[in-house]
């Protein structure tokens, strides 16, 4: 019997490119301003007050750094679920194998994050879905389930509909998420909590602000998604470049406006909290922000508006992770490390149809899970973790794919000295994400990797991953004896530990380019 890409090949089936600028664009910006704009900025002000504002602006400092690596990177191989291909071709396989793994689990976990955003916005109708702890009842977790479920469609009917889909729902998401912010602002807007209560901007110190950062640097994570959909755009080597470096600035635009909004309509005696104790805000993260803020000050528009953000958002960024994952999947697909099925290519819609399906039916059961195991829900983010794992990579094979002779349209000036500041913002961020997250996510892809390596029998340029391998360890101790990454035993502390973080990646900087294989690997190539 034929196989499913021998059939693809007869028929000629492919991808089809017919996602523009605008498309590509807008995929990247409704797909990272979702959960993290509405959790993680309360998440951050409890640990840094003010200076969550100026956590934004350095995460997105580091990942406009990481961005560019992937927009030139991205112009190199325009291939689907690129990122997690790229280094096969400048490391082999077992780096990229580890990488691909460190991809896929971030991807995996996001729908069912966003699922159950969007359960914690139905739950204020309800009252049913969560539990005092805010894990979902299992009535919850079916929701989420079944929110995943309606995902699938708006994927499966060709990635021109998702275009379309992402254009329309995305400009009205967008407007609706400026109005929370500037309706926040309008209602309560409080100067001195900025700098004139006890502790002023910095109230627990730089160390805290950096430990911050992590959360943000999820929801800037759309950018990721830009690259998967490489063969599937019309001129990936003009637009994605361009894409990536106007969603970046448009992210930390409004993720700056949303933070000063935040931190401006903190009417501390309403809340029956103390000025200055940014810390006992914790109540407010745990459901969301914006909408436990609307709802305590009664402005009925706002909280409508809202509401309504808080439902459709999750919505929009799950399904967006939801088909860049599927390209994940099926890149994986074609450099051998899951299952020849997941290569085949719908005859009619041109979409990677079973590593859809999988993708769906994963999600689907994480969503399921956290109801009767409340640590799956725990699990999430340590998973999340991972993909910034996979970030570090990309510096790196961007100085070897120069060295191999691999043309590139967009040619970063000074590249080495960019891929040098995105490799060191990449460990910055794995670092920062801390104990017991880090270790955590490194046994995951690790397993994932020696398990699935086993059964696909790769075994190739060991030599060639021996610095990923090695940093990756390194990292994950760093985070049990330094003091930013709030290990149990703190053997190196602020600001040394940060000094030390440097050092280790400008060493494995230089290792990972000298690691790099002479010419492109090529066997498994699309």
């Amino acid at each position: 019997m034929a196989k499913p890409e021998d059939k693809q090949n007869r028929q000629g089936v492919g991808l089809r490119r017919e996602l523009g600028l605008s498309h590509i664009t807008m995929t990247g910006l409704v797909g990272a301003i979702g959960t993290g704009i509405l959790f993680s900025t309360a998440k951050m002000a409890v640990m840094t007050g003010p200076a969550v504002i100026l956590a934004w602006i350095l995460g997105g400092i580091f990942y406009s750094f990481i961005g560019l690596t992937y927009a030139e990177l991205g112009t190199v191989y325009p291939e689907a679920g690129g990122p997690s291909r790229y280094s096969l071709y400048t490391h082999g396989r077992i780096t990229n194998m580890i990488n691909a793994f460190a991809d896929l689990l971030w991807y995996l976990f996001i729908p069912p994050i966003e699922a159950i955003a969007v359960v914690y916005g139905i739950n204020y109708f309800a009252h049913n879905l969560l539990t005092p702890t805010g894990t979902p009842t299992l009535l919850g977790a079916v929701v989420a389930a079944v929110l995943i479920l309606l995902m699938v469609p708006l994927n499966y009917f060709g990635v021109k509909t998702f275009g379309i889909s992402n254009i329309t729902l995305g400009t009205f998401k967008l407007i609706l998420y400026l109005l929370v912010a500037i309706g926040i602002m309008a209602t309560v807007f409080i100067p001195s909590n900025f700098t004139g209560l006890k502790g002023g901007f910095l109230p627990y110190g730089l160390a805290a602000m950096f430990m911050a950062i992590p959360y943000g640097m999820f929801a800037f994570g759309g950018v990721r998604v830009i690259p998967d959909f490489a063969e599937e755009m019309r001129n990936p080597r003009k637009d994605l470049p361009l894409a990536i470096i106007l969603v970046v600035v448009a992210q930390v635009l409004i993720y700056i406006l949303f933070s000063t909004a935040f931190v401006g309509a903190i009417n501390w005696s309403k809340l029956n909290v103390t000025p200055g104790d940014w810390r006992s805000l914790v109540f407010i993260s745990k459901t969301n922000p914006f909408l436990y803020l609307s709802g305590t000050y009664g402005v009925a528009w706002v909280f409508i508006i809202t509401l309504i953000v808080a439902i459709l958002g999750p919505f929009i960024v799950g399904y967006i992770y939801l088909g860049g994952g599927t390209r994940i999947l099926f890149a994986m697909g074609r450099s051998r490390y899951v299952p020849d099925l997941m290569r085949f290519i719908h005859e009619k819609y041109a979409i990677p149809y079973w590593s859809l399906i999988t993708f769906g039916i994963i999600g689907i059961l994480l969503a399921i899970l956290t109801a009767p195991i409340p640590s799956v829900y725990g699990l999430i983010d340590d998973a999340v973790v991972a993909g910034y794992m996979g970030f570090l990579t990309n510096p790196v094979v961007m100085m070897v794919s120069r060295r191999q002779s691999k043309g590139s349209v967009f040619k970063l000036p000074g590249g080495f000295w960019i891929g040098l500041v995105a490799f060191i913002g990449a460990s910055y961020i794995v670092y920062w994400s801390g104990w017991p997250a880090v270790p955590y996510a490194m046994a995951f892809v690790f397993i994932a990797s020696v398990i699935f390596g086993l059964i696909y029998k790769v075994k190739e340029h060991i030599k060639n991953a021996a610095w990923y391998i090695v940093y990756i360890i390194i990292l994950t101790l760093m985070t049990y004896i330094g003091q930013t990454a709030g290990g149990p035993v703190i053997l190196i502390s602020f600001p040394w530990d940060m000094v030390t973080v440097t050092i280790l990646a400008i060493i494995f900087y230089v290792w990972g380019i000298r690691s790099g294989l002479p010419q492109p690997y090529t066997k498994y190539a699309k």
